[in-house]
This record gives C-alpha cells, structure tokens and sequence, in this order.
C-alpha cells in the first residue's frame, strides 16, 4: 500500500525553486553545479582526450574495454572530467589549436 505524497515546503511556502528556498533557509543547493555539465573521458594513463570504446562481437556487441589512441592504453578504468559550458568550450577551443 502507498503512502500520500505531500506537497514539498519550498512549494507551500511560495518559492519558485527549490534552490531559493534552501538559500532563505540558510542551506547549501542540493545540487553540485549550475548549468549544464558536460562529461569528457580521459586516458588513466597519459591523460590524453583520444579514448574509445571497444567494442566486442562475442556478447552481443558489448562494450567491454576503453583504448587510447595517443598511448595504446587499454582497460577498463577510463577517468572522466565533468566541465561547465564554459570549461568545456574553453577545452575543445585549445583542442582545436594542437
């Protein structure tokens, strides 16, 4: 059996957002970053942007393992950076330069 669903504080309290209420309550926004995020996966190994997936025909075409073209790395263990709008223009823009 389900419970009722109550409406949320920031809404009954009349705040068009949940940020601006948490910020009259003197709390920290629950969430990590404003704006878009943008998600780049980067090589363990020589920390180069050149990572693809591998793609293996035994399983059903399942990704199984990541390779870096600069350095011939192979694994599982591919790092991720997460960037904001500007970051991440800022990198394909130096990207561009090489």
């Amino acid at each position: 059996m389900k419970g009722k669903l109550s409406t949320p504080d920031w809404i009954r309290e009349g705040f068009d957002s949940k940020a601006d209420w948490e910020k009259a309550q003197g709390k920290k926004s629950s969430s990590k970053k404003a704006g878009k995020t943008f998600k780049v996966k980067v090589c363990p190994k020589c920390d180069g942007n050149d990572v693809k997936v591998v793609i293996d025909g035994k399983e059903n075409g399942s990704a199984k393992d990541w390779e870096c073209k600069s350095c011939s790395w192979t694994g599982k263990g591919v790092k991720e950076k997460e960037m904001n709008e500007d970051e991440f223009i800022e990198y394909i823009e130096k990207m561009g330069k090489k």
